[in-house]
């Protein structure tokens, strides 16, 4: 080293190579993530202006909402605690169900750590009991919000119900096969879970913290249980149409009704790829016009028979006005419903190909057909009846693989 150098390097030596620097012996800067820092965060700048999060609260800003807040008690000059804008829990849902996120605490999570969902927070207090009991409190309002949409979509000509499509897709439920019970053991589940609850309710004075914890989810879990066993009927009845479709020989092997104490209303249903699971049957009506989704229906029905009707009687509450054409796949046609719509005057587009017939047999009028029903029939064998209902897979079809891939990421 230099004479009246303090910083100066040592020259290495000739011949001799450097050995490589030990961890514990480089000099950087490590972090430290305890230090208090006070960082500046404007919402409004970090999110860019052509966002998605932007229109959906611009919609909200001009649709009627007051359904929403009719249960609030806390309000202007009265005592209570303020609660958070309804009108901001509706857009976090409505632009994570545009993103395909369907959970509660998935979307909580994304209000702390994104910058969208914090935009629309605003500050406000969210956590993932709000907002899923805000979604299970307020479906008539949500029903009645889809109704303001489509009016206004009318309005603008982009719904003009002169063709309108229906589809049904199956929809894995929240819920394991293992949940699935019958009466006997939903019966001793429950007293079980009442007398955890009454253990519990003697240590509310205890000073761990968790009991209280404990205790909401014990009075859930009696909660659930009790909704299974009102659900067994229901459950039973399912069981005998079953039966009623089946040989004699068959009938037999019918087991005793089992509901789920996760999911009470879920059945298990036949899936696309051949298995069988806990899901529901989500129904879809669709203006074929420009693709608009004009009615929605769950059900936990395993097939679509008998649902037409309910259907197109949701498209007509909430348009006030009849659909033209109404094209349904074979699943929908029954007889029943052929015949209800077409004495409304709407022209009914199923085809139903009955196996084992000849193709000039396969649109015949056959024993108990309606006058209504022979019409179809005949109709049906048309070459340009043929060609409207292919179009039936261009919308339908369509915007149930649009809500598989954004809606409904569970039901593939």
């Amino acid at each position: 080293m230099s004479k009246g150098t303090l910083f100066a390097l040592p020259e290495p030596q000739q011949g001799t190579a450097t050995p490589p620097t030990r961890p514990e012996e480089a000099r950087v800067v490590r972090p430290e993530r305890r230090q208090l820092q006070w960082v500046p965060k404007d919402l409004e700048a970090a999110l860019p202006q052509d966002h998605p999060a932007r229109a959906i609260w611009g919609v909200l800003e001009g649709l009627e909402l007051s359904a929403f807040y009719g249960s609030i008690k806390a309000v202007l000059d009265g005592p209570g605690r303020p609660t958070t804008d309804p009108r901001v829990l509706l857009a976090l849902w409505l632009l994570a169900t545009v993103e395909g996120v369907g959970s509660a605490r998935r979307l909580a999570r994304l209000c702390e750590e994104h910058d969208a969902y914090r935009w629309l927070c605003g500050g406000v207090p969210i956590n993932y009991h709000m907002l899923s009991d805000f979604r299970v409190a307020h479906q008539a309002a949500l029903s009645e919000l889809l109704t303001q949409i489509v009016a206004s979509l009318m309005a603008a000509g982009a719904v003009t119900l002169e063709k309108v499509a229906q589809d049904g897709m199956r929809v894995r439920a929240s819920a394991g096969a293992s949940s699935f019970r019958r009466e006997e053991r939903l019966e001793k589940c429950l007293e079980m879970a009442r007398k955890q609850v009454e253990r519990l309710a003697q240590e509310r004075e205890h000073p761990d913290p968790g009991v209280s914890q404990r205790e909401r989810a014990a009075r859930e879990r009696v909660a659930r249980v009790e909704k299974a066993l009102e659900y067994l009927p229901q459950a039973q009845a399912a069981k005998e149409r079953q039966q009623q479709t089946m040989a004699l020989a068959e009938r037999a092997k019918v087991g005793a009704p089992r509901t789920s104490t996760t999911d009470p209303e879920a059945r298990v249903m036949k899936m696309p790829d051949g298995g069988f699971r806990p899901a529901y049957n989500v129904e879809l009506a669709t203006d074929m016009a420009n693709g608009v989704i004009v009615g929605v229906a769950v059900t936990a029905q395993g097939t679509d028979a008998g649902q037409a009707l309910p259907m197109e009687e949701q498209v007509v509450k909430r348009t006030s006005r009849q659909p033209l054409a109404y094209l349904m796949d074979s699943g929908f046609a029954t007889r029943e419903d052929i015949t209800a719509l077409e004495e409304r005057g709407i022209t009914v587009a199923p085809v139903r190909l009955p196996r084992n017939r000849p193709q000039e047999e396969r649109f015949q009028p056959r024993y108990g057909d309606s006058p209504e029903v022979v019409r179809w029939r005949k109709r049906m064998a048309t070459e340009e009846a043929k060609t409207v209902y292919r179009g039936r897979s261009a919308s339908a079809e369509w915007v149930n693989a649009e809500v598989r891939q954004h809606g409904f990421p569970s039901s593939r």
